[in-house]
């Protein structure tokens, strides 16, 4: 009987100390996904910031979302971070500031699956704030980090912590607005410094300096997404009579996503044990323009919501097509959920022709 009951003993006490891992465990024994960038990915930080005029956290924002709910994702329904964790076989990591204040963040991560610093209108260089706080730079998303990291190693051990940061994989996206905005009205007349290679370069190496520090944080597995058809997004087009896209943008971004990925090739001569996927979000972009029916598109140019000549911000008075499947973009700037779905299968499950040198999935089991 008292064998019985030390092995009763012994199967509770393990449950309990498994518990968290098991729960949070998705494909390839991924137990969290840890998200850095832009409104591309955020979930709901932006909510937090009293001042900040970029929320979207109203209708018809959440539209077609679980529940009908505006989330504070730009997006009509779900977008790439949803996505992303559900490939992962994860539920989407929660927005740090909505657990900012929690007595124990590193039990919120580890029950959820990971944490999402992601905040609209984030840039790669600093964003000044002058008047209020706008957004949640990448300097202070991964100062979060660090402080999130330090309460990770005192409740787990440095030797479970870092096999926990190992195997979780890290989403970074990041760079749109850093070119979006030398193109945007009045940033035409204050802006002191024109896009050029002498500016993409310094976007480059502040970023694999970010990237080295996520790196010393403990990071081996990075999941990154290149610019999309940045001059294309209905913003920009409405700048030309016509509604052509801004080639200029484009080209910008273009020449960003290459030297991403040179940058992520030295890195990884470098840091020899990280592992990473990088989706040229571009390419896939080109093919919903040049062939829309193909992926179940019929509108490529203007916005569901918001749209149509004018091409005005998206807010709860303006209106919102009735059928977002058929269109590539939600509003002035992001994808609907439709096209932000495609774009992260690709990543999953892609060839070489969008993602190098491996896709997610291989990625997983690196």
């Amino acid at each position: 009987m008292a064998y019985y009951k030390s092995l009763l003993y012994f199967f509770i006490f393990f449950s309990i100390f498994n518990f968290d891992t098991i729960l949070t465990e998705g494909i390839g024994h991924v137990p969290a996904v840890i998200v850095f960038g832009d409104s591309l990915v955020d979930v709901g930080n932006n909510n937090y910031l009293k001042l900040s005029i970029m929320k979207s956290n109203f209708p018809p924002y959440g539209v077609d979302y679980p529940n009908w709910k505006a989330t504070g994702r730009y997006s009509n329904g779900k977008n790439a971070a949803d996505f992303f964790s559900e490939h992962l076989g994860l539920a989407t990591a929660p927005p740090y500031l909505s657990i900012i204040l929690a007595p124990n963040k590193v039990k919120v991560l580890l029950e959820q699956g990971g944490i999402n610093f992601a905040s609209g209108g984030a840039k790669i260089l600093n964003e000044t704030n002058k008047l209020f706080k706008q957004s949640i730079s990448l300097n202070e998303q991964i100062a979060y980090f660090r402080t999130v990291h330090a309460e990770l190693m005192q409740e787990l051990g440095t030797v479970q912590a870092q096999t926990y940061l190992e195997k979780s994989v890290f989403l970074i996206v990041i760079g749109s607005n850093d070119i979006l905005e030398k193109f945007l009205g009045v940033h035409l007349i204050l802006r002191k410094t024109p896009v050029d290679n002498q500016f993409i370069n310094s976007l480059i190496v502040i970023l694999k300096s970010k990237l080295k520090t996520i790196y010393d944080l403990g990071a081996r597995k990075f999941a990154v997404v290149g610019l999309g058809l940045v001059g294309c997004c209905p913003k920009l087009r409405s700048g030309s009579l016509t509604g052509e896209c801004n080639e200029k943008a484009n080209y910008w971004a273009v020449k960003f996503n290459k030297d991403v990925k040179s940058l992520l090739q030295e890195l990884k001569e470098e840091l020899t044990d990280i592992h990473y996927s990088l989706i040229n979000t571009y390419d896939i972009m080109v093919d919903f323009v040049q062939q829309p029916a193909h992926y179940g598109f019929s509108e490529i140019k203007s916005a569901c919501c918001g749209g149509g000549k004018l091409q005005i911000p998206c807010l709860p008075i303006t209106l919102h097509c009735k059928n977002r499947r058929d269109h590539i973009f939600w509003d002035l700037y992001h994808p609907t959920e439709a096209a932000a779905k495609i774009i992260m299968n690709e990543f999953f499950l892609g060839t070489e022709k969008y993602v190098y040198p491996a896709n997610l999935k291989q990625l997983l089991e690196m």
